[in-house]
């Protein structure tokens, strides 16, 4: 069985020891896995204990929670260095119903790094991991992505991961900027032109629905979209045709959908700003990307991944990483890159200090951050005041949506009884926890 999967898999008791392995596996760790002896976590991390035990969530113990599968992600020790790998778990069973250990597959992550490197996500938060793992669950189909988050979030990086993670890798990825496109105009570059379709239309030009034909379209910004042209894009998006300005012909197009915004779009539909069946036709995967703020573990690794690319044999002292780990960074990833081409600038050695820093203004004041002000509670403060029983219901949805465990290690966690919780995620309108 285990031979017949594709991806690097073994099967473990429940003593974490390996039982069965296959060949990509093998090919993964450079180590010698001798079955009936060598351990996952001896393998994968170099550990000498499993990874709950290392400050880590450990899949198996996931798993015996919940009794069902469960998946993580970890950075591991393999034959290419220090990589991200997405950890899926499944229980294993007899024909009585008892267990009879796990079987672990492994996704790995190309797109991410904990470590500086050229064209990659950097981090290695909670936050940065809960990411990755929707990255990799959506890039394995072909459901149309919506990404959203502040300004500087790098929803670019993360639809090109999408793109490159995908079985349409080798076909092309075009980015479609939304903002300052008239309907016109937009409708043109998108589905292109017949010659004579209008004046200066002396040839045909092909747009770039075609250009992507097989690939992805990538529309930043779509909540830009004027309403007149949201008409037109639904029906591409549900049909997968189109029609040329000038044409009365239609066509057919191949694509991936991926859609970005950091504006509210669930509050601009109702304000009758965006249209409620292009929002549920774009957003059949949202997947939320973290501030900085909410990642500030990972602010100074970034840095450094920014300070490398600039090729200056320079580095940070740690005063420095601590004050720019304790500031806000309302243009997040944007904004810490242009912080660190200044003081690479504005340092006079080899060492950035404090004071080589440029200013830095922290908008701390309501309505400074974008549509999306995250916080880790999911709670959004920067609206307007809501009740305790509303906070209360939107922080359990949040919680909900995002703990990895069963009802009862939520409850525990919450400080309250299981049917407590069961009580309060129903008033909260929760069915289950994802």
């Amino acid at each position: 069985m285990i031979d017949a999967i594709d991806k690097p898999a073994i099967f473990i008791n429940q003593n974490y020891i390996i039982e069965a392995v296959n060949a990509p596996y093998r090919n993964t760790y450079p180590v010698d896995i001798k079955l009936g002896y060598s351990t996952c976590y001896q393998v994968s991390h170099r550990n000498n204990k499993p990874c709950d035990q290392c400050g880590e969530q450990c899949p198996m113990q996931e798993s015996k929670k919940s009794g069902r599968a469960a998946s993580v992600v970890h950075i591991h020790t393999t034959s290419e260095g220090q990589s991200y790998c997405d950890i899926l778990m499944r229980p294993i069973f007899d024909g009585n119903g008892d267990l009879l250990g796990y079987l672990e597959i492994l996704d790995k992550l190309a797109f991410a790094s904990n470590r500086p490197a050229a064209g990659k996500m950097i981090g290695e938060s909670e936050a940065f991991k809960t990411m990755l793992n929707k990255i990799n669950r959506a890039a394995n189909s072909d459901i149309s992505v919506l990404l959203f988050g502040e300004t500087g979030t790098g929803k670019e990086l993360v639809s090109q991961a999408l793109h490159s993670s995908s079985h349409r890798a080798e076909k092309p990825f075009v980015v479609i900027e939304c903002t300052g496109l008239s309907d016109a105009l937009l409708e043109s570059e998108l589905f292109g032109y017949e010659k004579g379709a209008f004046t200066g239309a002396t040839t045909n030009k092909k747009g770039l629905v075609e250009a992507a034909e097989g690939g992805t379209l990538f529309f930043d910004e779509v909540g830009d979209i004027p309403l007149a042209m949201q008409v037109k894009l639904l029906r591409l998006f549900e049909t997968q045709t189109y029609r040329p300005v000038g044409s009365v012909v239609s066509k057919k197009a191949n694509f991936r959908l991926v859609c970005a915004s950091h504006k509210n779009l669930k509050q601009m539909v109702e304000r009758g700003e965006f249209r409620r069946d292009l929002y549920y036709r774009i957003a059949g995967f949202p997947i939320s990307l973290p501030s900085l703020r909410e990642r500030k573990s990972d602010i100074a690794l970034i840095a450094a991944h920014f300070l490398a690319q600039s090729h200056e044999k320079k580095r940070f002292h740690k005063k420095a990483l601590e004050k720019l780990s304790s500031y806000a960074f309302p243009g997040n990833i944007r904004e810490l890159r242009n912080i660190v081409d200044q003081a690479v600038l504005l340092a006079d050695e080899t060492i950035i200090y404090e004071s080589d820093l440029p200013v830095l203004d922290d908008f701390t004041g309501e309505g400074k951050y974008d549509e999306y002000p995250h916080t880790k509670s999911g709670v959004n403060f920067g609206q307007s005041i809501m009740t305790l029983d509303e906070v209360e219901d939107t922080y359990l949805a949040h919680v909900a949506s995002t703990f990895r465990g069963d009802i009862n290690s939520l409850a525990d966690a919450l400080g309250v009884s299981t049917r407590t919780l069961y009580r309060k995620l129903k008033k909260a309108g929760v069915k289950e926890l994802n």
